[in-house]
């Protein structure tokens, strides 16, 4: 049933994965600005799943500008994956959906909706969108119809079917075939019984053809993210990313592997540095068995290893949407070498803002040019700060946000009218 007229404010439902705070993880950043841009607007009621190491200080965090936040314990266990492969093979549907089916968050939301009228549901990351067509039904056996708005954040197809590609375990590389396989179907489904779909970058947007879907950029604020003051003539070659994600894991091993000895060799005393939530055992092996690296597991704070960074790594070859990791390291000054697909979904200027290479040799080279040239490394840190600034703030591009909402109007025939931001 069709809704009447929204009201100048909107009551926005908005679902999370991951508590959005802090921001020590590229879906909490997309999610954290988009918030605080949609709530200076509108009323937003945040729910998300939580895990352990959650704080009641991130969540009194997101009360500041939310109207409400509520939470679900996010619950994952090897039985959960079992289980989530199991049904996956009998019904085709996504492992990765089918694991994070959880029940209390329907309870939360049979609640809510009941409890309030909600003019938009609002999912962030595809994972969400189930949670998202749920909480609409429900709110429609009340005689409601909110829209509904997916920020999809990237083709998450792509990142199983990237592994599987250079995966050399033949059982491995069938099950990551089959889960991409079983995503596409999922995501193109999906996508299409949402009014309006977000994507992070160009390139994922238009892997689906959504009618009237767009791209908008993850964004940070510079003004959180100072420039960092560098040690003379640093010697750190950093890597900065959760590490229980298999595509920083596989890119690490490769950057370990096949291009940091051939830096090692030419620059003697470079040590590569690992910060990252949760390394698997083959990230901490690293540690004692090649000499130069370090790994220390999750860092609140890494900005003593940002002072001794030379060169800041993105070795990935398998991923989707945008790195978030890039735009973060332009706005700490820190100068970056990654490989074409870690930098895919970013405006990136090779030789200007960032160093591009993809083959073990040439992105050994990379790094040594910013060990041996300070130079070099003063330009692209000046260049990437200034770009970041210009491309990649949320307050210069989130009002793109205002047109999503306003665009409801010509879908569903509603009329929202955002407030002017400052």
């Amino acid at each position: 049933m069709q809704r009447g007229p929204l009201s100048d404010v909107a009551r926005v439902l908005f679902l999370t994965q991951v508590l959005p705070y802090p921001l020590d993880a590229g879906p909490k950043v997309r999610a954290y600005y988009v918030l605080r841009h949609l709530s200076r607007a509108h009323e937003v009621t945040l729910v998300s799943f939580v895990r352990a190491d959650d704080s009641p200080e991130a969540v009194a965090h997101l009360q500041r500008f939310c109207h409400a936040v509520h939470t679900v314990p996010m619950r994952r266990s090897r039985l959960r994956d079992a289980r989530a492969l199991l049904v996956s093979a009998f019904t085709g549907q996504p492992a990765v959906i089918v694991r994070d089916e959880i029940g209390a968050m329907h309870a939360l939301l049979r609640r809510l909706v009941a409890e309030s009228d909600f003019d938009v549901i609002h999912a962030d990351q595809t994972s969400m969108a189930q949670y998202a067509l749920y909480a609409a039904k429900v709110s429609a056996c009340a005689s409601q119809r909110p829209a509904l708005v997916l920020d999809a954040h990237n083709a998450l197809y792509r990142v199983p079917e990237r592994l599987a590609a250079a995966e050399s375990n033949s059982l491995k590389c069938w099950l990551l075939r089959r889960e991409a396989r079983a995503l596409r179907r999922y995501e193109a489904e999906t996508y299409r019984r949402f009014d309006q779909v977000v994507f992070v970058s160009e390139e994922d947007r238009a892997l689906f053809q959504i009618p009237g879907s767009r791209f908008i950029p993850i964004c940070v604020d510079p003004d959180d993210r100072p420039l960092v003051q560098r040690v003379p003539l640093p010697r750190t070659i950093l890597h900065l990313g959760t590490m229980f994600w298999p595509p920083n894991i596989e890119g690490v091993l490769w950057f370990a592997r096949e291009v940091f000895p051939q830096v090692r060799a030419e620059v003697p005393e470079a040590r590569f540095v690992i910060v990252g939530k949760n390394p698997p055992l083959a990230v901490r092996e690293l540690a004692d068995t090649m000499p130069g690296i370090e790994v220390t597991g999750y860092v609140p704070d890494p900005t003593q290893y940002l002072a001794q960074t030379a060169a800041f790594v993105v070795p990935l070859h398998a991923a989707g949407g945008m790195r978030v990791k890039i735009v973060d390291a332009w706005c700490w000054g820190l100068p970056i070498v990654s490989t074409s697909l870690g930098a895919e979904g970013i405006a990136v200027r090779n030789e200007e803002n960032l160093l591009l290479a993809d083959t073990p040799q040439a992105f050994a080279q990379a790094v040594v040019r910013l060990l041996r040239e300070p130079e070099l490394g003063q330009r692209l840190r000046e260049n990437g700060r200034r770009w970041a600034d210009e491309h990649y703030n949320w307050r210069r591009v989130y009002g793109q946000w205002d047109k999503v909402y306003s665009d409801l109007v010509g879908c569903l025939g509603y009329r929202v009218t955002a407030k002017s931001t400052d």
